[in-house]
């Protein structure tokens, strides 16, 4: 197998070229070719009645305040990339999960029970916040994005892919060959982000530790060289 250093980012913008500055530092060489390209919706959330806000991702956080003025409301964060996002935002009481989905519903039952919660989301949500909190909470999920696939042509020379989410790894899935993925590498973010590449063939696919970016890149391991 080809030694990892050209590394497939296929992970929307603008995020896709923060991933790259970040291999770059490391010593990969990052080629950037998307999958998916994010779209606002049109919509206002109504928030009578809201008590807090939880967001799963930058990209909700981004079009929920591009839409409606930024509320006076406690923020659940499902880590601390969303948190940031959040704080930039102009909302001041933020508390990250630190995890994924499971570690937010978590938060949120400790700290947000018995509140009413509107989720900015994906017009796909990668998961079902309301259910995994249950009864806790009251959780409305409301889309205020999409994301939309692009079809990019795969990059000339790759020896492994970074996958950020099950929605990529599914538009990836169908784009390659058995014979092209052969001898080379996809890393996921998470299981979820994994499970659609199980039959295409890949060397070997690794799942990141913690589904973070910090996850996803440790999983690479340090950069190779041939010698």
């Amino acid at each position: 197998m080809t030694p990892i250093r050209t590394l497939w980012i296929t992970r929307a913008q603008p995020g896709a070229e923060r991933t790259a500055e970040r291999l770059t530092d490391l010593g990969f060489t990052p080629v950037v070719a998307s999958l998916l390209t994010i779209r606002p919706l049109d919509i206002r959330p109504d928030l009578t009645g809201i008590e807090a806000l939880a967001f799963t991702s930058r990209n909700g956080v981004k079009a929920f305040a591009a839409g409606s003025p930024v509320p006076a409301l406690p923020i659940f964060a499902v880590g601390d990339a969303t948190a940031a996002a959040a704080r930039e935002a102009g909302f001041t009481d933020v508390r990250s999960a630190d995890g994924d989905l499971r570690a937010l519903a978590a938060l949120i039952r400790t700290e947000g029970a018995g509140l009413t919660i509107l989720h900015p989301a994906a017009a796909e949500p990668a998961g079902d916040l309301a259910a995994l909190v249950g009864d806790t909470a009251r959780i409305t999920t409301v889309a205020v994005y999409e994301a939309v696939e692009t079809s990019p042509a795969p990059p000339e020379v790759w020896n492994a892919v970074l996958i950020h989410s099950p929605r990529a790894a599914r538009a990836l899935a169908v784009r390659l060959s058995p014979e092209a993925v052969a001898d080379r590498i996809a890393v996921a973010i998470s299981p979820a982000a994994a499970e659609p590449l199980t039959a295409t063939g890949f060397a070997e696919i690794r799942i990141a530790e913690v589904p973070t970016e910090d996850g996803l890149l440790a999983a690479l391991g340090k950069p190779q060289v041939s010698v």
